[in-house]
């Protein structure tokens, strides 16, 4: 049998990682897939929510197959499913439509659900309440339930459901926060359908951040850190995107024009460099360095003149990075 889901977060503003997991737990299982909007609740949608939610389902890569649905849109299809079945204004204690007409959150569900032919409803386990009315609302209006798939929560450090205010309990957070998209999807999936609530794990997050950027090409990683090719060595090793555009800058930015004496190391530097390409090689680089050492230079001296700071990234990356001439005005100021 074909499994049609849909996943139905309500325009609120950027997409709830919790949220998220339902997404990926959905787009894995589903053989075809409705985005739709739970918008029914006017009070609550804000402007933009829709249109965050979608970035950020394709900033993860999740596809769907139809959609996005407004249930706004369907209020007057809601209404007549209704009518047509009999059912009262309140059903079940509770209210299927308002004293405006509008369909409540309940009715519209189940409408969609029964008109999409959606057979699987994978979700929180907060929407476990709601189970057993749609389940009545179903075969009132003379349709079976779908299966319906509760998981467990992400939840806090305090074991309390996260508030968007949360580290990391955003998707546009984490992006934000430099984490690629791979890392933050292979989190979700590894998560799986948690039967039991559980503790959002950013240090799990962060490692697999590491392996996603490790596995980059330069080219990659210098376009995703907006940074010259020549650059991507100098990322190597970081954690996420904040940080590896970080170390990039801190040398393509320079120490500055601080004054300084040419030292006999900065001169040599200078000679060595000058008949050599405009952008060199890692070979190019390292050889320079080997010569530069063998005849006594200082290379914490070359580093601080060409970045500033005693430590950072390997001096071969650093001459990789910047541009011959631009090395040199740091090594050689007027």
């Amino acid at each position: 049998m074909t499994a049609r889901v849909r996943f139905a977060p309500s325009p609120t503003g950027t997409l709830h990682v919790g949220n998220a997991l339902s997404a990926v737990a959905n787009r894995r299982i589903g053989d075809w897939l409705l985005l739709r909007l739970d918008d029914t609740d006017a009070a609550r949608n804000v402007p933009g929510g829709e249109e965050a939610i979608v970035e950020d389902l394709r900033w993860l890569g999740i596809a769907w197959d139809d959609g996005p649905v407004r249930q706004s849109e369907r209020a007057e299809r809601h209404i007549a499913a209704a009518q047509e079945a009999g059912l009262p204004q309140r059903f079940d204690g509770v209210m299927l439509w308002r004293d405006d007409g509008s369909p409540t959150f309940h009715l519209a569900t189940v409408v969609d659900d029964i008109d999409f032919e959606i057979t699987h409803v994978i979700r929180g386990s907060d929407h476990r309440p709601n189970e057993e009315l749609h389940a009545a609302l179903h075969r009132a209006l003379g349709t079976e339930p779908p299966q319906v798939i509760h998981h467990g929560l992400l939840v806090g450090a305090d074991g309390k459901k996260l508030s968007k205010r949360s580290a990391g309990s955003t998707v546009a957070s984490l992006r934000e926060t430099g984490y690629p998209a791979e890392a933050v999807r292979a989190y979700l999936e590894e998560l799986d359908l948690p039967r039991h609530d559980v503790h959002l794990d950013l240090e799990r997050i962060r490692s697999l951040s590491v392996d996603v950027l490790a596995r980059l090409t330069d080219e990659d990683l210098a376009a995703r850190a907006a940074v010259p090719v020549e650059a991507a060595p100098l990322m190597r090793g970081a954690h996420d995107l904040v940080e590896a555009r970080r170390l990039a800058l801190s040398v393509l930015d320079g120490p500055g024009d601080s004054p300084r004496d040419a030292s006999e190391t900065l001169i040599r530097f200078a000679e060595l460099l000058e008949p050599m390409p405009e952008t060199l090689s890692k070979d190019e680089a390292k050889a320079l360095i080997r010569e530069l050492k063998a005849v006594g230079g200082s290379l914490k001296a070359l580093r601080v003149a060409l970045t500033g700071a005693e430590r950072g990234p390997e001096l071969w990356a650093v001459l990789r990075a910047l541009p011959r001439d631009e090395a040199m005005r740091r090594a050689l100021p007027s």
